[in-house]
């Protein structure tokens, strides 16, 4: 019996030296997964009789290199663009044939956008695929920040390759700095986040009304607002007010009570 087992051990050691790593590279992804999102906020959206709409906005993006290929919120397929070496490679002319294709069968027309630098758009998804060195995020234009009429919330996603092998250890911070070289977080949202984040300045406490022997009429009103109540007795005047009075004589005041 010990030595049955002892032939055995090799092999078990073998099983486990081969899964323990895929177990340690799904941890990385899920962690690295889970801080992008927290840096990215996703976009809702929503539809109703009159179309698509955004439910809640997410962090706001705005395009740095040209060449992303979208389209239409409503359609099915969304274009593949990768990104890999500092260049935009738009889908292959066979998925582009592909898509033609498809859409020729519902009758409709292939309808395609190229995003420019500097619009904006919202993520849609993430999705990090550590085994192929990839993240991919999903994005839709913010219409009303495009001034897009009418709007189409076009989509696209962007597949960032990263060199074989390096996103199992990769930083959150590395991989944002490169999703940073094609969709930066817009200047726009930074000043949202940190307007929301401000508290408004107190206003200094405004001094008592004073009054003083000798003021006008006027100038009581000026300090204090107009009277509830005026009452004239000959040369005397008196202004009510809510929890006092002030009385004149010939104009001037004498008394205030």
């Amino acid at each position: 019996m010990f030595r049955k087992s002892h032939t055995l051990m090799p092999g078990i050691l073998l099983v486990a030296a081969t899964i323990f790593p895929f177990s340690w590279a799904g941890a990385q992804a899920v962690s690295l997964q889970e801080q992008l999102a927290a840096q990215y906020k996703l976009v809702k959206m929503g539809s109703d009789t009159s179309g698509y709409s955004v439910v809640e906005k997410g962090t706001l993006l705005a395009i740095q290199k040209g060449g992303i290929l979208s389209v239409p919120y409503g359609d099915q397929n969304v274009l593949a663009n990768k990104y890999e070496g500092g260049t935009i490679h738009a889908p292959s002319g066979l998925a582009m044939m592909g898509r033609k294709s498809l859409m020729g069968k519902f009758g409709k027309e292939q309808t395609t956008h190229l995003f420019a630098v500097g619009d904006k758009v919202y993520p849609m998804k993430i999705d990090v695929n550590v085994a192929k060195d990839t993240v991919t995020l999903g994005i839709v234009a913010c219409d009303t920040c495009n001034k897009t009429d009418p709007p189409t919330y076009n989509k696209a996603n962007v597949v960032f390759q990263f060199p074989k092998g390096s996103l199992a250890n990769a930083a959150a911070g590395g991989v944002e700095d490169t999703i940073g070289q094609v969709l930066s977080i817009s200047n726009e949202d930074a000043q949202q986040d940190q307007g929301g984040q401000q508290q408004p300045a107190e206003q200094p406490a405004a001094e008592p009304a004073s009054i003083e022997k000798g003021m006008t009429p006027d100038q009581v009103e000026a300090a204090m607002g107009k009277p509830e109540k005026k009452v004239t007795l000959g040369a005397k005047q008196i202004y009510y007010y809510k929890d006092m009075k002030v009385i004149f004589m010939s104009g001037k005041v004498s008394d205030v009570q």
